[in-house]
């Protein structure tokens, strides 16, 4: 079994607190002439990044989802100046499913005695840069494709892995929330919100330069809106955005209805909330929800 570092296992606790600020972008320089297509983004991509950035990056296209991946060494360090932070719930992460019209969520938040900590590790600076520079180069070749809609990736996935540590940092994006941010109808904050970001330890990360132990595959909207629920849940309750005392079931509910409501989602017949930590369990149908995110 691989032994973990004291600052990855650290890291991948702190789960996005690690989430980097790479995403400032403006409308202004978006081509307005075809330059892609389909069938030449993977290669584009990955020249652009090689010639302007200096960046060896594997590209793969599997349906609707792009995926980059990007080999590096020693992509953490000790900050400057630490993040500060106060901790006031224990959170486990669990994973959520919308299936058959069903979206489940399941969450183990507790409370905690509040004290102050700080984030002794993140992501190296140069890192940071590296990964602002493919997401340039995506949105360029993304919004310069002559294809319709339907031919344009609706999402893509960095992979910045860390190949002597064996550690990686997984981003997922939704195409339309960057056309979004991109022309200021939604907030960088919110953008960060909506991203998914997911860490991992593998022994088989260690010396993947092509990025062999990836499951390269199209990612489904429905699999993106139960994992971004997840998400906004640790977000939430990690940072803390919430005061001790909150109802942890309401907040719960009201990310389910608010995140539903942002992407006008309505192929769903049932809502079933199941608190783990309690064993209560809220099932609510869609009309239900609808009311709620009016409220």
């Amino acid at each position: 079994m691989m032994k973990l570092k004291p600052s990855l296992r650290s890291l991948v606790k702190a789960g996005l607190k690690i989430l980097p600020l790479v995403l400032f972008l403006s409308a202004c320089n978006s081509s307005v002439t075809p330059s892609f297509v389909k069938e030449d983004i993977t290669r584009a991509i990955k020249d652009i990044c090689k010639k302007e950035y200096q960046l060896e990056v594997v590209t793969n296209l599997v349906g609707g989802t792009l995926w980059v991946y990007m080999p590096l060494e020693n992509i953490v360090s000790r900050p400057e100046k630490p993040e500060k932070y106060t901790e006031r719930f224990l959170l486990e992460d669990k994973e959520n499913s919308l299936e058959e019209k069903i979206l489940k969520v399941n969450y183990l938040v507790r409370t905690t005695p509040e004290k102050e900590k700080q984030q002794e590790m993140a992501l190296d600076k140069s890192v940071n840069e590296k990964i602002f520079n493919i997401l340039q180069v995506i949105r360029r070749v993304l919004f310069s494709m002559g294809a319709s809609p339907q031919e344009i990736p609706q999402f893509f996935c960095i992979v910045t892995a860390d190949i002597r540590n064996g550690f990686e940092i997984k981003q997922i994006f939704y195409f339309s929330d960057l056309k979004k941010l991109s022309y200021s109808f939604i907030s960088q904050t919110e953008y960060q919100h909506r991203i998914l970001q997911e860490t991992a330890i593998l022994a088989a990360i260690i010396g993947d330069r092509e990025g062999r132990h990836l499951n390269w595959r199209d990612i489904t909207f429905e699999e993106f809106l139960a994992d971004q629920i997840r998400n906004r849940i640790k977000l939430k309750f990690q940072k803390p955005e919430v005061e001790a005392n909150a109802d942890i079931d309401k907040e719960v509910l009201k990310i389910v209805t608010y995140t539903l409501g942002a992407y006008q989602f309505k192929n769903f017949d049932l809502v079933e909330l199941t608190n783990l930590a309690t064993d209560k369990k809220i099932i609510l149908n869609q009309t239900a929800i609808l009311a709620n995110s009016k409220e």
